[in-house]
């Protein structure tokens, strides 16, 4: 299928706004209301659930979607690695950085 300009101007517009809404209907829902603390602790763990899910699906999951962890020893001892940095320093930019140096000296040597 042959896609002409308009239809790739709508395509633009439209992936505008399914990008869009997801960040303005919250910063206008709590524009003119106090956000609860219980709200702001919960929006804490975010992040590291994201990194968590990113990190279990890379070292688990395989290309066929099943459950191995076979042939990952370098991802295996960066992970630990990371954990223990992550652990000491609480810095999400150090423990990336140094796991992925770990995984990439691993990989050489392993």
């Amino acid at each position: 299928m042959e896609w002409n300009s308009t239809q790739h101007f709508w395509l633009i517009i439209l992936c505008f706004v399914v990008a869009f809404i997801p960040r303005f209907v919250p910063l206008a829902f709590f524009r003119t209301r106090k956000i609860p603390k219980w709200f702001n602790e919960w929006m804490g763990y975010i992040p590291i659930a994201l990194f968590t899910s990113l990190v279990v699906k890379d070292l688990c999951i395989t290309s066929s979607y099943t459950l191995s962890v076979s042939g990952k020893a370098p991802e295996l001892v960066a992970a630990l690695i990371v954990f223990i940095i992550a652990y000491w320093t609480r810095s999400m930019a150090l423990s990336v950085i140094l796991g992925l140096a770990a995984v990439l000296i691993l990989a050489v040597f392993i």
